[in-house]
């Protein structure tokens, strides 16, 4: 039998239900971040396989189970890989089930971290997450205490730095990996800057490029987890895994953590990390967060601000690199990126 492949835009509300009802039929709800998708009809347009990008990662992969063995999977990822191939994308990665993964090995993909019984992570290089290790900087010496932050910093606030100083000052190394995902209001490099300035009196402190294997939020799937709080529990574990191998490399033994009041998810996922880090050898440092005059110093009250066109208000949460940059016209752009967004507190 022959099929067809067809694109499946946002106003085409009948492929768009056809998709829907296939991946759900495949225990499957669809992403809420795709860029395009895709799907194999027969003669009368029923929906036999589809799949869909987002950015630089293939997700929402289904074939129907009437179909299967008829090679329909390979036909769609090579379709999604040519075209992410032309937008200049060369390192692809997907998330797919645990029963499917010798599927994507078969497709040229190669297995980075797991949680089982959920998710694999995947990629198609054969040695990109070795290479990424191999790209970090190392010093030489012996350090009796070396340990790691994960942060976005958007913007970077004298939160930030309060633990970057403690952990700092109860190290002998730090590594600081700025997340280089560009999923908020800021760009990366202004982040990765900003960060650089707020801490370059710290001499033991290494700043590194997250790179594409510390997942970030906006991008990671749920769309095969049964709920939210399930799906934040499983970008937590998958983090730990990834950021364990990491640790190895580098010889990490403490991860350091501003403590959470008022993000559910933030504060679930420090949980996730309290019990799942010393499992792999690593300590769990939650450090309560910084307060100004009786107010927690965060970047989402930073960002509102600035939204609001009150930024004089919140000048005492920032280092002086980062409060200049935001009353310089460079910044400009990134204000109005800001006062554009419908919640500025939460992206």
């Amino acid at each position: 039998m022959s099929y067809s492949l067809e694109t499946i835009a946002p106003y085409n509300s009948l492929f768009n239900k056809k998709m829907d009802t296939l991946l759900k039929n495949e225990g499957i709800k669809r992403d809420g971040h795709l860029d395009y998708s895709c799907g194999l009809f027969d003669d009368d347009y029923n929906i036999v396989a589809t799949g869909s990008c987002y950015n630089n990662t293939l997700r929402c992969l289904a074939v129907s189970s009437s179909h299967r063995g008829e090679g329909l999977m390979n036909e769609v990822v090579s379709h999604l890989m040519n075209r992410l191939f032309e937008q200049g994308y060369t390192h692809i990665f997907l998330y797919t089930k645990i029963s499917n993964i010798n599927i994507f090995k078969d497709l040229g993909f190669y297995e980075i971290a797991r949680v089982e019984p959920t998710l694999v992570f995947m990629e198609n290089r054969r040695n990109g997450f070795e290479s990424f290790l191999s790209s970090l900087e190392k010093p030489e010496g012996s350090f009796s205490s070396v340990c790691g932050i994960v942060m976005n910093a958007n913007p970077f606030t004298l939160g930030h730095r309060y633990l970057v100083e403690k952990a700092s000052s109860e190290n002998d190394l730090v590594h600081l990996f700025v997340l280089s995902e560009e999923a908020g209001p800021i760009p990366f490099s202004v982040r990765k800057k900003l960060v650089e300035e707020g801490t370059k009196d710290l001499k033991n402190v290494i700043i590194h490029e997250s790179g594409p294997y510390m997942i970030s939020s906006a991008t990671f799937p749920s769309y095969f987890l049964k709920d939210e709080d399930s799906a934040i529990m499983t970008h937590g574990v998958l983090d730990i895994a990834i950021f364990s191998s990491i640790a190895g490399y580098l010889g990490i033994k403490t991860r350091y953590a501003g403590s959470e009041k008022t993000s559910h998810v933030t504060s679930l996922y420090n949980q996730i990390m309290a019990e799942k880090l010393p499992e792999a050898g690593i300590k769990f440092v939650e450090v309560q967060r910084l307060e100004k005059d009786g107010s927690t110093v965060s970047a989402s009250t930073v960002r509102q601000a600035i939204h609001d066109d009150r930024f004089d208000e919140v000048l005492n949460m920032l280092p002086e690199s980062t409060a200049r940059y935001f009353s310089s016209p460079e910044s400009e752009t990134v204000r109005n990126n800001i006062k554009n967004m419908k919640d500025p507190r939460h992206y």
